[in-house]
């Protein structure tokens, strides 16, 4: 590995590979770090989602199609489609960890069926020790919770269903 030597000539390469060791530990695919003289961006292309997909994909159609097995997996693969896809998604602005509740033995911030209004907090994302709290863009009804208590999310990953 070159060197990577900052403005005073010190050398930033122990630093690097230590962020490297947490975007794998952490299971992350993305980390940015910044100081006053120094930001460092890694990121990692997670292509390796698509064959685990695909070796799952077989084993769920081996029930058959009447079962509440076979019905429960077909359900659960389209809902994270139709999320996405729903006018309320409410998605994570960056990559951390979700939190539903305030600490960890408090009641959860929302619930399915609670009705929400425009700027409450709905749950909280860690980012680098920084907790991050994401709120209702709009006044409505909690349909769907995408994600339990200290769940790993990526930028763009469907949180919350509004409606």
């Amino acid at each position: 590995m070159a060197k990577a030597p900052n403005k005073d000539g010190v050398d930033n390469t122990a630093l690097v590979r230590a962020l490297a060791d947490i975007l794998d530990d952490a299971g992350l695919a993305e980390l940015e770090y910044e100081t006053t003289d120094l930001s460092v961006r890694l990121s990692r292309v997670t292509g390796a989602a698509a064959p685990v997909a695909a070796v799952a994909a077989p084993v769920a159609a081996a029930a058959p199609a009447g079962s509440p097995a076979g019905s429960a997996a077909a359900a659960a693969s389209s809902a994270p489609a139709d999320a996405a896809s729903h006018p309320g998604a409410v998605t994570s602005p960056m990559v951390g960890t979700a939190y539903v509740a305030p600490e960890p033995d408090a009641p959860s911030f929302i619930e399915v069926g609670d009705t929400v209004k425009k700027g409450q907090t709905i749950l909280i994302v860690e980012a680098m020790k920084v907790m991050n709290p994401i709120t209702a863009p709009a006044d409505g009804t909690v349909k769907q919770i995408m994600v339990t208590n200290g769940q790993p999310v990526e930028f763009g990953e469907v949180l919350v269903v509004i409606e």
